[in-house]
């Protein structure tokens, strides 16, 4: 296991394998998309591989595969197939949007793909063409039904916007009563490639409680795995779980067990720097395994201690989260 600056382990890495997505969702990117980089400019799969296999001999134990929406990349369940036969993996997982996801639900399962995230931030299909700019709820909801009947842990990532989806936090917490889906709900952050929509977050982690208190006055606090990102609730009686992540205000910062890795091979130890290392020019330059790791390991000795010092760091926040990686 290896350590930051901070004493906090290493050992979950979220790596984009594109910046490409077929929604277009008001929190995550302008409504005329973002400039997507060139093929070239993306990490190959090859490439990706290799970053794997330094990092799990480093620690890493855990990969979350993300976009963009990683089902628009072709060849996505071949280098999945490739992962999971890299030694010190215990956890391959999976975030989409669920639009292109239903027909590879089969194929997850037999990887052994632990968990899937599935963006979902309305139930209401007009409310979700107009945060997504898309009408593909029923094809996200196809994914959802595939997922549950698959036996895949699925946990619903809901985006809390003032003015776009607040009326959905109760229709959402009600899913938990009679499915086994955790739903979490997520402050809106300012990776939209415009910068904060708000000159205050109105919809903080607190408040979204509130708001589920006042429907679920039972609401009860259960306990949260180690390194969890989510305050976790459940509802007595209630075969799901509810989840808050204050992302915004960057309360689990002290416990953060992860690093990124973009689509086009930056390294961000937090996901508000700037980025810290630029892995795919090492690696085209001809770096060995053993150039990576030190190049890895000094990055991990310079980690801000928060969101917030990391931030301080840089200009103002304008990327896309999809560039980023979601």
């Amino acid at each position: 296991m290896i350590y930051d600056n901070h004493n906090r382990p290493i050992s979950y890495l979220r790596l984009a394998v594109t910046d490409r997505c077929n929604l277009r969702c008001f929190y995550c990117m302008p409504e005329e998309g973002i400039k997507y980089l060139p093929k070239h400019q993306l990490l190959t799969y090859e490439e990706m591989e290799r970053i794997v296999l330094v990092l799990a001999r480093l620690g890493v134990q855990k990969v979350r595969i993300t976009g963009g929406e990683p089902f628009v990349r072709a060849g996505l369940m071949d280098f999945l197939r490739r992962l999971a036969e890299i030694d010190g993996l215990k956890d391959i997982s999976l975030t989409t949007n669920g639009v292109l996801t239903a027909p590879h639900v089969a194929d997850l399962v037999a990887l052994g793909v632990c968990s899937v995230n599935l963006s979902l931030d309305t139930l209401d299909r007009e409310r979700f063409r107009q945060i997504t700019r898309r009408d593909e709820l029923p094809a996200v909801l196809k994914t959802l039904d595939a997922l549950l009947d698959a036996g895949i842990q699925t946990k619903i990532n809901a985006v809390v916007m003032d003015g776009q989806n607040t009326q959905d936090l109760i229709p959402l917490t009600d899913l938990t009563r009679t499915l086994p889906v955790d739903v979490r709900f997520i402050e809106e952050m300012p990776f939209n490639g415009e910068g904060s929509h708000y000159p205050v977050l109105h919809w903080t982690h607190r408040r979204i409680i509130d708001e589920i208190r006042t429907y679920y006055p039972n609401l009860q606090k259960i306990p949260d795995p180690l390194f969890s990102t989510s305050a976790n609730y459940q509802i007595p009686g209630h075969q799901g779980t509810i989840g808050v992540i204050a992302a915004f205000s960057r309360t689990f910062c002290g416990t953060c067990n992860r690093i990124r890795l973009t689509a086009q091979g930056t390294l961000k130890t937090c996901l508000y720097d700037n980025g810290v290392l630029d892995v795919r020019a090492l690696i085209r330059s001809g770096a060995s395994d053993d150039e990576l790791t030190s190049a890895f390991l000094r990055a991990f000795a310079h980690r801000p201690a928060n969101g917030f010092e990391a931030e301080q760091s840089r200009d103002t926040v304008t990327e896309s989260m999809s560039t980023i990686g979601g």
